[in-house]
């Protein structure tokens, strides 16, 4: 006859499943949990280390514990947020949290309603198809600051502006769904990561804010 097996050799087993996000909500907290957000410069990394001629946040930011809470390309500019609190972090970048992030986007071109709508159902790249996006024309923003260098704009060719919303964050993804629908990029600013917005912040200021989470 077979041996039973104890229930709490049974109990035991059960207990190491693990969800997809136990991971993170089983970490514990920073006691003082900090949320930086900062406009990062066009031509910076975003991280604190780079080769001798390249820019970094080193020197940006004047906290040594924080840490980029998702990424933000060399050539693009606008709202990068850093933390302290591995959890807080995981809510911000992590694919599973799809939390929405707004770009203000500089194309070549004007924009067709045919191209709006495909951008709005989704387009198809080179590793899958994207979730729709919400996307409107938009004037170029208020008190918008230089780029340095500057875009390199064609004379003979308008150039327009979107307000486009994603909540994927696939390598260089709205440059490469902007070009799919034949309007190339020339500047990418992230205006807002979920409920955090750049407002009225010029390249290279931070603010602290309280983290919502």
């Amino acid at each position: 006859m077979p041996t039973a097996k104890p229930a709490s050799a049974t109990f035991r087993r059960r207990s190491r499943k693990r969800t997809p996000n136990s991971g993170a909500a089983a970490r514990p907290r920073t006691a003082n949990p900090k949320l930086v957000l900062l406009n990062k410069p066009y031509g910076v990394l975003s991280q604190f280390s780079g080769s001798a001629d390249e820019q970094t946040l080193k020197g940006l930011i004047p906290h040594n514990d924080v840490y980029p809470a998702g990424r933000l390309d060399k050539d693009s500019e606008g709202l990068l947020l850093l933390t302290n609190d591995g959890v807080l972090q995981h809510k911000i970048s992590h694919p599973s949290q799809k939390l929405q992030k707004t770009y203000w986007v500089q194309v070549e071109g004007e924009p067709t309603a045919e191209a709006l709508q495909q951008l709005r159902q989704g387009v198809e790249l080179n590793d899958g198809m994207t979730l729709p996006a919400e996307v409107m024309v938009m004037p170029e923003p208020q008190n918008l600051w230089p780029r340095n260098p500057p875009v390199r704009e064609r004379l003979s060719v308008p150039d327009s502006w979107l307000c486009l919303k994603i909540t994927e964050g696939r390598n260089r993804q709205v440059r490469r769904m902007t070009a799919a629908v034949g309007l190339p990029t020339l500047r990418l600013i992230r205006a807002g990561i979920g409920p955090f917005l750049l407002r009225q912040m010029q390249p290279g200021e931070w603010r602290e804010e309280p983290p919502v989470w």
